[in-house]
């Protein structure tokens, strides 16, 4: 990617922030009121998976690096959401659109991998319990997460450099209100069908392979399910996979709807809806998903809320 000092000033333009007053400051307080669970949920589960002796399992450690992956994730995207707002001019250069770009297309494929590896882990737990505890290691799951990460921004690092690689036209105007890769495709002025396989290309392997690997995994995983004998253990396995198959359908469900398509039927609003599902929705839901169907960390939060609240008080 070489870029002179005029293109790296270069500007985009968002359009999709309102322009009335009264809108802007309803946006500003409702998008700070939900960056502030993000946060608070998130960051709850973090320390309840680091302080709590019982929770120090693969499971656990998975499921508090996610909440790690989606407080960068939303802390690349959303800031930046709330000081446009305020702004009267809603831009940025070229050099922050692919910077945000890197960061949120990177951090959006590690959480891909990230379930992916959950659902991995779930198969190993549930298909080959005694060889669990030796199979799924500290060091394998530090490894893991570190590589669902480390893989995602290569990926996204590879396709923003193609991206702004190529020419743009002199409409700098993003239909949007963040540097995705659809409405910034809209705005090259090249022979769109090539860049439209490169973009396929990628979002196939940071959504449609790790999805298939999850779906393999939990057709293994119903098997053993249905061949354990006591009611009881099935719906205990069963609990153990339902968070995380809600979590999965959400998070896949919108990024497969973005950007597993042509560009053909790209609608700015109804992508600038999707987008707010999964920049806020995801990871707000993410948190609420796990602690109101996992008895253990429901228990856990409530330990570390009422020890705070006692300190407080003392």
């Amino acid at each position: 990617m070489i870029w002179g000092n005029h293109s790296l000033l270069m500007e985009f333009v968002f359009l999709a922030y309102p322009s009335q007053p009264e809108l802007c400051v309803l946006s500003f307080l409702g998008v700070s009121f939900i960056y502030t669970l993000i946060i608070t949920g998130n960051v709850l589960i973090i320390v309840a998976t680091r302080t709590e002796a019982r929770l120090h399992t693969p499971m656990y450690y998975f499921l508090g690096s996610l909440s790690g992956v989606e407080l960068c994730y939303t802390a690349v995207v959303v800031p930046h959401i709330l000081a446009n707002i305020l702004q009267s001019e809603k831009t940025i250069t070229l050099l922050g659109c692919a910077i945000q770009m890197i960061f949120l297309i990177g951090l959006g494929s590690a959480d891909c991998f990230l379930l992916a590896t959950m659902a991995y882990d779930r198969y190993v737990a549930i298909c080959h319990p005694l060889q669990y505890p030796l199979t799924m290691t500290l060091t394998l799951c530090v490894r893991l997460v570190v590589a669902s990460v480390s893989i995602g921004l290569f990926l996204s690092t590879q396709l923003v450099a193609f991206i702004f690689s190529l020419p743009f036209c002199r409409a700098r105007s993003i239909e949007h209100f963040i540097c995705d890769i659809p409405p910034v495709m809209r705005l090259v002025c090249a022979n769109s069908h090539i860049h439209e396989q490169s973009v396929l290309v990628a979002a196939t392997l940071a959504i449609a392979v790790p999805f298939f690997f999850i779906a393999t995994s939990y057709v293994f995983i119903v098997a053993a399910v249905l061949k354990i004998h006591s009611t009881a253990g099935r719906h205990r396995a069963f609990s153990t996979c339902s968070s995380h198959l809600s979590v999965v359908l959400l998070q896949y469900g919108c990024c497969a709807f973005v950007y597993l398509r042509p560009s053909s039927s790209y609608y700015p609003k109804q992508d600038q809806f999707i987008s707010l599902v999964y920049t806020l929705g995801t990871p707000l839901l993410n948190p609420l998903i796990y602690t109101l169907r996992n008895s253990e960390m429901k228990g856990t939060l409530g330990k570390i809320l009422t020890r705070n609240c006692l300190s407080h008080n003392n």
